[in-house]
């Protein structure tokens, strides 16, 4: 009983529409309706900006971040708190406040690793921001920082860990096949350094 009420509070806290909400208060804009249409960071970082962007990535990180401390904030012992953290991505990338239309599963899983292994979520911005460096395509970096931090987990002998990552890098991946077919065609927008 203790894992159903976890998981359906996690699931509530993924499912909060960061990107909609702070377009629709801020900006008076669905970005749904621009841009990619997606309503995870990325899109938002394009239609609505920089500080939008961010205030998303923060908000969107800290969801997987307090779903996967629940169990700890309320002494559930018996509660994992990554499979906790685990419905709190399937919110984020299928919300109920959002008609099951989500984000792609990158920052809330960021957070749902830091909420467990602060060193590890340092590992996963490192190489998010040396990948997305070298490369310039946010999609690109998100896939390959999960294959990565799969690889450190395996190097750390945390089975548990390296199941879960693998399931939330697995999400991640599914979530980019249209990114992957673009980048492929060399048609995926690359950023734009400063």
């Amino acid at each position: 009983m203790e894992y159903i009420i976890f998981i359906i509070l996690a699931y509530l806290l993924g499912s909060i529409p960061t990107g909609l909400i702070v377009g629709k208060v801020g900006f008076q804009k669905d970005i749904r309706e621009h841009g990619s249409g997606n309503l995870g960071a990325t899109n938002t970082f394009r239609v609505l900006g920089v500080k939008a962007g961010i205030t998303v990535t923060i908000v969107d990180i800290l969801k997987g971040t307090l779903a996967a401390v629940l169990p700890v904030l309320f002494q559930a012992e018996t509660v994992y708190p990554l499979v906790v953290g685990i419905f709190a991505v399937i919110g984020h990338m299928f919300p109920i406040f959002a008609k099951f239309k989500g984000g792609k599963a990158v920052a809330t899983s960021s957070g749902v690793i830091l909420g467990v292994n602060p060193l590890l979520f340092l590992i996963m911005v490192c190489s998010f921001l040396v990948i997305l460096y070298l490369t310039k395509y946010v999609s690109l970096a998100s896939m390959l920082t999960g294959i990565i931090t799969i690889i450190v987990t395996i190097v750390q002998q945390d089975i548990g860990l390296t199941i879960v990552i693998s399931i939330l890098t697995a999400f991640v991946i599914y979530r980019h096949q249209a990114n992957i077919k673009r980048i492929i065609n060399k048609t995926e927008p690359k950023i734009k350094w400063m």
